[in-house]
């Protein structure tokens, strides 16, 4: 017995050895994932259709009594794609395995009882016929709606003791299409995606490799979207779609976690951060000594699903931090936009109001010493007030946006959020002229961000006195001071000195 368990290690290091030499790094440890989806997004070049085909081998061979289908959208291109690609890896790699090829049906028999079946999503009737599926491959899903993924979803019903598994494989194509909006801009915890290019494929011909890398000079929006598969974008954008398509392909990646905090029911106190990869707040800069911050907050509305924040660096307008939530109570998200301003140095935030003023509210009832202060106008009097939080008009909505446009043109290196540059290859004009999202797309980030940038002016510039320097109020002086308006809160600053923070 001790003998046969030595045999049967001896030849699983041996495969594993063999798998791995043929493998690209980046795909193999794909080869042992059991999510239902699994998503392979990358360039020309990148292998990921060659690795589909490999893990798909590998179960067939491995694991009896699998239905596996492959399908495309039109049938006639599966045979000089897929089926050629998956013979050929039996001739190579499976020579001796007894494997029966049916050319003219484009099937694939194993010893094992596993079979592996060839379909278009135009061959209806084909289509029909085909039951007990176990896992699927479908090679260039960006052809597919998102009806076709239902229908091939609900087709995963044959018994077997394996995991049940979709392999989608694409090249990106519009940053509208509904891939990226049901698996890259939600979180779906039985999916997994994965990014490569032609980077990653140690396997790639040199002259592949060099027509590749001749598009960087020659088009670099093309070789952005072709070569490192970020994702491509129809029609005139509002920002340069080519350099923000550029940026993405350059980007590295922030630090993903959260604000914790103390509220004691009056006072957010004592933030903290904590790294935690489920986590809704990534971080790109962190807070430094004194350095003056801006948060911009569009607060989740009509027909949106998300509050974010975005933290940038008064100095320069670097982007330091975002945050992004789903919906939640507007009381705990003011809570936590006013935990993360403490942790930047006590930042000015900017709050829309547009949908609500619950958030301002919240802020001020905690006594968060520095919101954005507007011009509106009494109801009661009709004459001009001040008032807390951001209001987005026409006008102001043109001039913040106009605002962040400049920026971009200008210091684009300054911006590290993917989402938040993925929303600037769909943010249009519509008809009327009027920047806005396309349809099915969202602003959030790019109108948080607009809104911290056209908030600067509140904010100083210059890098402030260390804390240790700063006066400790009373609580006398500190009830003077929110009592106070604008510029008798400067004088009162002037009088006693710079308060602490909290």
């Amino acid at each position: 017995m001790t003998a046969l368990v030595d045999e049967r290690t001896a030849a699983a290091a041996v495969w594993f050895e063999e798998l791995q030499a043929r493998t690209n790094e980046t795909f193999f440890p794909l080869f042992f994932d059991h999510h239902r989806f699994l998503v392979l997004m990358g360039g020309g070049g990148s292998g990921k259709s060659i690795f589909a085909g490999q893990k798909i081998l590998e179960r067939a061979r491995t694991e009896p009594g699998h239905r596996i289908l492959v399908v495309r959208k039109v049938a006639r291109t599966l045979r000089d794609s897929c089926f050629r690609q998956l013979v050929g890896q039996i001739g190579d790699y499976y020579p001796d395995d007894a494997v029966k090829i049916n050319r003219s049906d484009m099937r694939i028999f194993f010893p094992n009882g596993s079979e592996i079946l060839f379909s278009g999503l135009d061959d209806v009737e084909k289509l029909k016929s085909i039951y007990n599926i176990t896992s699927e491959w479908i090679e260039e899903a960006s052809e597919l709606e998102e009806g076709d993924l239902h229908q091939l979803n609900i087709r995963l019903r044959g018994e077997t003791t394996y995991y049940k598994q979709i392999i989608l494989s694409f090249n990106p194509i519009s940053a509208t299409h509904w891939l990226k909006a049901r698996f890259f801009d939600r979180q779906d915890p039985r999916a997994l995606t994965h990014r490569s290019t032609y980077r990653d494929n140690r396997f790639l011909d040199d002259e592949s490799r060099v027509t590749l890398e001749a598009f960087r000079d020659t088009d670099p929006y093309y070789y952005a979207v072709y070569a490192l598969g970020e994702w491509g974008v129809l029609g005139s954008t509002v920002f340069p779609a080519g350099a923000v398509t550029q940026r993405l392909s350059e980007l590295e990646p922030g630090v993903v976690g959260d604000i914790d905090y103390i509220f004691t029911g009056e006072r957010v106190e004592d933030p903290a951060f904590r790294r935690a990869e489920d986590g809704w707040l990534t971080v790109y800069r962190e807070p430094e000594p004194g350095v003056p911050y801006v948060i911009g907050v569009d607060t989740a509305g009509h027909g949106s699903d998300w509050n974010v924040a975005q933290v940038i660096d008064n100095r320069t307008g670097e982007q330091a931090a975002v945050l992004r939530r789903q919906r939640l109570d507007e009381d705990v998200f003011a809570r936590y936009v006013a935990a993360l301003g403490y942790w930047y140095n006590t930042a000015l935030i900017a709050v829309e109001v547009n949908f609500s003023t619950y958030p301002v509210m919240e802020l001020e009832r905690i006594r968060y010493p520095k919101q954005y202060v507007r011009e509106a106008l009494d109801s009661y009097t009709h004459r001009p007030r001040q008032a807390y939080g951001w209001r987005t008009d026409q006008a102001s909505r043109e001039v913040a946006v106009s605002g962040l446009v400049r920026f971009v043109r200008e210091d684009l290196e300054l911006i590290h959020d993917r989402p938040t540059l993925e929303e600037m290859l769909t943010f249009v004009r519509n008809e009327q002229g009027r920047a806005e999202a396309e349809a099915g797309a969202h602003d959030d980030c790019i109108m948080a961000l607009a809104i911290a940038h056209a908030a600067r002016g509140q904010q100083s510039y210059q890098v402030q006195e260390p804390e240790a320097e700063r006066t400790v109020w009373t609580q006398d002086m500190w009830e003077d001071w929110y009592n106070a308006d604008r510029e008798e809160r400067r004088y009162l600053e002037q009088k006693w000195g710079k308060p602490k923070s909290n």
